[in-house]
């Protein structure tokens, strides 16, 4: 006899014998059958147990055995009502979807009086929708479908509002012969239906026949608004980039140099400090000041400065602050460019623009138009756009000491107003405003030469801090969407200041950049609100605060190195252009910038066409 060690392994294997597997083409036992004697009576005995189909994808807390769900489906039928209150108020936390998830484990009792005698019989339930409901309030299906639900509410509510119907018809009550919902408001029928809506439809149903909520009380305004500037047949399109790509640029925050100061700063008056509600200061129009918002290539200090090669790169701070806060901007603007000889860029403005007016309410939810509403016609966004600049020159000038006291306290810079002309005069004076002539280096050999404004003096810890001044303005809260200032500007100041930030962020953003080139200490924001809210011409100061620029960029969500990252980019795109002239326009209905190549004289003859309308009438009227 041989050793088995010895023996090859293929002579050491045991055949294996697959035993025969009984199917039925489907899942689960096979039913017991005397004529299949392929079913082995090892199965008979679960024959009779049912079986809840799966898919091997569903999880295991899918597909367990619910035995909780209510079986007695006399009961259900009978009392139906009660389950759909019960699951409109969420009280059992499930729906049909939940109690009819395991329909093959749902019996009703059998008293025996029918065919097939006593004991648990399989009722073969409705299906259902097979949306995966909430699962008795437990397990990965809580909550996911909202959607599915509420349409299932609301195929109950209708079932119960047509069964009502056909019951009451039948015993020929009121509203019976017509539809449900339709007729007289006292008829039950109709009040019942009312009822039985469901809580959304009856919540937004209370504020009008539109069925509009409290927040939709006004639909939100398209405006399909008109270009800045019309655009000439002859201009083309040299580049065009969105504005929401600027968000994401960033570079070195520069260092401004100081070039020339000219002008004047007046102190600021203590008094303005104590500003409120209840000792609101009226507004005054200031009629012997002379405000002059010169551009680039008008300013003869910066043509100077240009002459003698002290930069590459020349704008107002006003230009500046609004490319850098285009990315905010909703209303169309424009802005032209010259490339002269040498890589020199001029960022300029057009004397017929609407650039050195104000916004108003731009960023709102709800921006103001023109509405039937408006009887006098002072909320249209042209007469707040002109009311809001009125008031931010009247309220810089007002809060500076004035008179002997505040000529006495005046700080004169070595170069006086470069834009005031005594001989012009008539009997106006240049505003308090100090014009800081500052050079940044953007690097890769740009010189950036920036007028920046100041507007006054201000002591700060026993030392004297220049500041910048500016007023936001309440029109009318009742249409502008904001909270009344007058009850709120006292107590909650800064919710005051936060619905101004998101109402009016493109304005707001513009005024701390220029607070940040200019070089301020501190910004004053004055709140000035109507006296009344028909009244576009009587106003009162209830409210001042002064904020660091740097930390209302940061409440701003504004970053100082974006907002230079904006101007490099922008300085670079023009700096590899060939000379000439060009125009960025923002385009009125979609946030993206083109640049335009334009004619060498294009804008140049709406002066020319000015002096020609001014001697039409004179020549008429000889």
């Amino acid at each position: 006899m041989s050793d088995p060690a010895s023996l090859p392994i293929s002579s050491m294997t045991i055949d294996f014998v697959v035993p025969p597997i009984p199917s039925h083409g489907g899942w689960g036992p096979i039913p017991a059958s005397d004529d299949d004697p392929s079913n082995s009576s090892q199965l008979s005995p679960f024959a009779g147990l049912p079986y809840a189909p799966y898919a091997r994808s569903d999880r295991l807390g899918r597909i367990s055995a619910d035995f909780t769900t209510s079986g007695n489906v006399s009961w259900r039928n009978n009392n139906r009502d009660q389950n759909d209150r019960r699951n409109r108020h969420g009280r059992d936390g499930d729906g049909d979807d939940a109690q009819d998830a395991n329909e093959a484990f749902t019996y009703r009792l059998d008293d025996g009086s029918g065919d097939r005698g006593g004991g648990f019989v399989l009722v073969d339930s409705a299906a259902s929708d097979g949306h995966g409901g909430r699962g008795g309030g437990r397990g990965r299906g809580f909550g996911r479908d909202n959607r599915s639900r509420r349409a299932a509410q609301q195929a109950r509510m209708r079932l119960i509002n047509a069964r009502a119907a056909r019951s009451l018809a039948a015993s020929g009550g009121p509203g019976s012969k017509g539809a449900v919902g339709v007729g007289d408001e006292d008829d039950p029928i109709n009040k019942m239906a009312r009822y039985n809506q469901p809580q959304r439809t009856r919540r937004r149903s209370n504020f009008g026949g539109r069925g509009r909520g409290r927040g939709w009380m006004r639909d939100r305004q398209f405006a399909d608004r008109q270009a800045s500037v019309k655009v000439g047949s002859d201009w083309k399109v040299a580049e065009e980039f969105d504005l929401v790509k600027l968000n994401k640029l960033t570079t070195a925050i520069p260092k401004g140099e100081d070039l020339l100061w000219c002008g004047f700063l007046d102190r600021y008056n203590d008094a303005y400090d104590r500003a409120s509600t209840g000792r609101a200061i009226p507004l005054k129009r200031t009629e012997n000041k002379e405000f002059y918002p010169v551009t680039t290539t008008d300013d003869p200090v910066i043509e100077k400065l240009a002459i003698e090669g002290s930069g590459n790169v020349f704008a107002t701070d006003a230009i500046l602050a609004h490319l850098m806060a285009s990315a905010r901007s909703i209303y169309p603007w424009d802005v032209v460019v010259q490339k002269l000889p040498g890589n020199i860029l001029f960022f300029d403005k057009r004397d017929a623009s609407q650039f050195d007016f104000l916004t108003v309410s731009e960023t709102a939810y709800n921006p103001p138009s023109k509405s039937d509403e408006d009887s006098n016609g002072i909320n249209t966004p042209d007469r707040l756009s002109l009311e809001a600049t009125t008031i931010n020159q009247n309220f810089s000038q007002q809060i500076l000491r004035s008179g002997p006291q505040g000529a006495a306290s005046r700080k004169q810079f070595d170069v006086p107003n470069p834009f005031f002309d005594e001989d012009d005069a008539d009997g106006m004076e240049p505003a308090s405003v100090a014009y800081r002539y500052r050079r940044f280096a953007l690097g890769d050999a740009i010189k950036l030469v920036c007028r920046c404004e100041l507007h006054g003096i201000v002591s700060k810890g026993g030392s004297d801090q220049y500041m910048t001044a500016f007023a936001l303005n309440e029109w009318d809260p009742t249409l502008s969407g904001g909270i009344s200032w007058r009850e709120k500007i006292d107590s909650q100041r800064g919710a005051v200041l936060a619905t101004e930030i998101k109402n009016n962020s493109c304005k707001v953003a513009k005024w701390t950049a220029q607070s940040i080139l200019s070089g301020a200490d501190q910004m004053k924001v004055g709140f000035v609100s109507r006296t009344n809210r028909t009244n576009a011409y009587d106003h009162a100061i209830i409210g001042t605060q002064f904020y660091r620029p740097v930390d209302l960029a940061m409440q701003t969500a504004m970053s100082v190195q974006n907002i230079w990252g904006i101007i490099k980019m922008l300085v670079d795109i023009m700096m590899a252009k060939p000379e000439g002239k060009y125009v960025l326009m923002r385009d009125p209905n979609r946030p993206v910038v083109r640049i335009y190549t334009v004619p060498p004289n294009t804008f140049e003859d709406d002066d020319g066409d000015d002096d020609s309308e001014e001697e039409a009438p004179a020549a008429a009227g000889q």
